[in-house]
């Protein structure tokens, strides 16, 4: 291993461990601010700049794409489980649903922003830049990272823990959402992008799906086929899309060639 990747390795280790042993004690609703303070601390030791590490602020196409991709992908599960008569909208109040998604997708954008994004997205990408690594391996293992990190919130979290016939396709979808979140801040150079993606992605799948044993808006209780992230047709939807993103980006980008 080389002395640059010795950074990346650490700073990931040492995370899914603070998570990890947060969230076995109960403290899973703040497992990941340390995030914060271990972006703050490899930052400063490695001396990346702002730039490298992905706080610009993007450009506008980035974020349109930010906001369609979880709005399409929610849109679609939502049909399918409509088609399928799964949803019940019986007891759901618009105007509070409104206003969770709002609190939701704002509050999980900033905080993300200086945590999961700004740790996976940001510092880990730029450290892995520094060590030699190119975008397309860059993309891999932040990727992964991003997935190892939330093993514990499926094995250990009390206030998630999916039944374990869907911890593998959470860990799944985990991987695969998290190299969506990477594409966009690989096209942007901006963790604020990716940041509002994650943002809009929990704030739909959380209010309107459900979080853990809870019930979202849409009144939806096959969440092992229709969850955004727990489901087998979830999971499928977000494949579909990142392969037809990597297709696309593939032609369009040079540095695929060179890595």
């Amino acid at each position: 291993m080389s002395s640059e990747l010795r950074w990346p390795f650490l700073g990931v280790t040492v995370a899914i461990a603070i998570t990890s042993a947060m969230d076995a004690v109960g403290l899973e609703s703040f497992s990941a601010f340390p995030l914060a303070l271990l972006l703050g601390t490899f930052w400063h030791l490695q001396r990346l700049s702002r730039r490298e590490v992905g706080f610009t602020m993007g450009d506008s196409r980035s974020y349109l794409l930010a906001i369609a991709y979880p709005s399409a992908v929610m849109a679609l599960l939502a049909t399918a489980a409509a088609a399928f008569r799964a949803i019940d909208l019986s007891h759901t109040d618009w105007r509070k649903t409104g206003l969770n998604f709002l609190l939701v997708a704002v509050a999980t954008t900033l905080v993300a922003s200086v945590t999961e994004e700004g740790f996976f997205r940001g510092w880990l990408w730029a450290s892995l830049e520094r060590a030699g690594l190119r975008g397309p391996m860059i993309l891999l293992w932040t990727s992964v990272a991003f997935a190892l990190w939330h093993w514990s919130a499926a094995i250990l979290a009390a206030g998630f823990k999916p039944p374990p016939s869907q911890v593998p396709v959470y860990l799944l979808n985990a991987l695969v959402i998290g190299a969506v979140f990477g594409l966009l801040r690989w096209r942007s150079g901006s963790v604020f992008v990716s940041s509002v993606c994650h943002g809009v992605w929990n704030g739909l799948a959380y209010v309107f799906f459900g979080f853990g044993k809870k019930v979202g808006a849409l009144g939806i209780q096959d969440t092992g086929v229709f969850g955004p992230e727990v489901g087998f047709l979830g999971l499928a939807l977000n494949v579909f899309v990142l392969l037809l993103w990597l297709w696309y980006d593939r032609r369009v980008r040079p540095e695929w060639a060179v890595s």
